[in-house]
């Protein structure tokens, strides 16, 4: 196999983490799907050699997909990072875009309809343990 960051510097790596005198968390990436080379199997064997390297976690950005997440982290016996989209952080971007509609609501019209959206009870439901 090879590919730039390849298990040997991931091992080299590793092994420079170990020395310290602190605790230090090495995380591999697998860029994959973020670079336009959707193949999962080939995600799934970098980060299997980079976990064999090593790495602490592993990170395999872009997945879109119920089934390729479950399949890396099935595959893997080390923790991994999941990014939802390739695209940018979807709870954090919905957000935004709430408050952006709220301030904009305020400013041009100065009203506050938008804390209607959501009230105590049904965001209480909605983490009740099913």
């Amino acid at each position: 196999m090879s590919w730039f960051f390849s298990d040997h510097y991931i091992a080299a790596a590793a092994e420079a983490a170990d020395a310290l005198s602190f605790p230090f968390t090495l995380t591999a990436r697998a860029e994959n799907f973020i670079v336009g080379r959707r193949d999962l199997d080939d995600t799934i064997k970098r980060l299997q050699a980079f976990q064999e390297a090593g790495a602490d976690v592993l990170y395999a950005p872009g997945l879109m997909t119920r089934d390729e997440i479950t399949a890396v982290v099935s595959s893997l016996d080390r923790p991994v990072n999941v990014l939802m989209a390739a695209k940018g952080f979807p709870f954090s971007r919905a957000a935004l875009g709430a408050f952006l509609r709220a301030a904009s609501e305020t400013r041009e019209h100065g009203t506050f309809h938008f804390v209607d959206a959501a009230g105590s009870r049904d965001i209480s439901a909605m983490f009740k343990e099913r």
